[in-house]
């Protein structure tokens, strides 16, 4: 599947960005796409719209925790591990955007919490749909070369 398509599609769909994320790879998560969309949808805008870490990031986060993450407490070098790759695809993030950073992608600061409406004025407007597509595209490419067991 074209994860990166397909969560693009979702946000066009109204999902917000961390949703999108999440639900794309229900396919692979074995997520019901309405958990995965509940368990997501306080990171959309950056968490709650606080403009804070990218919703595209923490959705790319929160699979990879689902895939690759660990549950046992006190080993630090699981812990460790599991960090680095953290910081392994959020740098790649960075790397192609410039920041994981909400309000520096848009450009402006947090604001209420009340949603944008969803015209096609604001999705000329924002690249949010661009950047949940390289969150899955960096997601996808860190799983063909790390299959899950």
């Amino acid at each position: 599947m074209d994860h990166s398509t397909y969560a693009a599609e979702l946000f066009c769909k109204d999902y917000n960005c961390a949703q999108a994320i999440m639900v794309a790879f229900c396919d692979v998560t074995g997520l019901e796409p309405a958990m995965a969309a509940r368990i997501s949808s306080s990171f959309g805008g950056g968490m709650g719209r606080m403009r804070e870490v990218c919703g595209a990031v923490s959705g790319m986060l929160m699979v990879a925790g689902y895939l690759y993450g660990y549950d046992t407490p006190g080993d630090d070098k699981v812990k460790m591990e599991h960090y680095q790759l953290v910081q392994e695809l959020a740098g790649k993030f960075r790397e192609e955007m410039g920041s994981i950073i909400c309000r520096e992608l848009m450009k402006n600061p947090p604001s209420d919490p009340n949603p944008t409406p969803r015209t096609p004025e604001f999705y000329k407007t924002r690249p949010c749909a661009r950047m949940v597509a390289l969150a899955a595209q960096i997601l996808d490419e860190y799983i063909a070369e790390h299959p899950v067991a």
